[in-house]
């Protein structure tokens, strides 16, 4: 098992969603991963409320680390993400939370839930993910 700095290092190099969205991994297990972003006014949209881009960044980015993290398997990359948008967040913080439904030899079935500091429940994500023969982690 990798450590959480190993993680770390290695997703730093997404410098989108590392740097620009300011995006930090807080846990990383076999198959789950909890990601958070602070919010600041580079996030907002025209009324204020984080864009749309800002939490599918922060979904998609969960949904890497829970594949690529901890896996001894291929590299994950995404092939299609459904992304419903619930509610507007109430906090200053978005965390998401990214779990396998189903890893199979070639495909892969992430669910993301994101959340606020306060539990509204802010947008649910599946991503569909393609098993490439080489390493994430070389």
């Amino acid at each position: 098992m990798r450590t959480l700095e190993e993680v770390r290092n290695a997703f730093a190099a997404d410098r989108f969603a590392v740097e620009a969205a300011g995006i930090e991994i807080v846990s990383s297990e076999k198959d789950e991963a909890v990601c958070r972003m602070e919010l600041t006014e580079l996030h907002s949209n025209a009324r204020g409320k984080p864009m749309g881009g800002a939490i599918f960044t922060l979904a998609d980015f969960a949904a890497a680390v829970a594949a690529n993290g901890q896996s001894e398997q291929g590299n994950v990359i995404s092939l299609h993400c459904d992304i419903t948008y619930l509610s507007a967040a109430k906090g200053s913080t978005l965390l998401a939370y990214a779990k396998c439904v189903k890893r199979g030899r070639s495909t892969t079935l992430y669910q993301v839930s994101v959340t606020d500091e306060y539990a509204t429940p802010v947008a649910e994500v599946s991503v569909n993910g393609f098993v490439l023969d080489e390493q994430f982690f070389k």
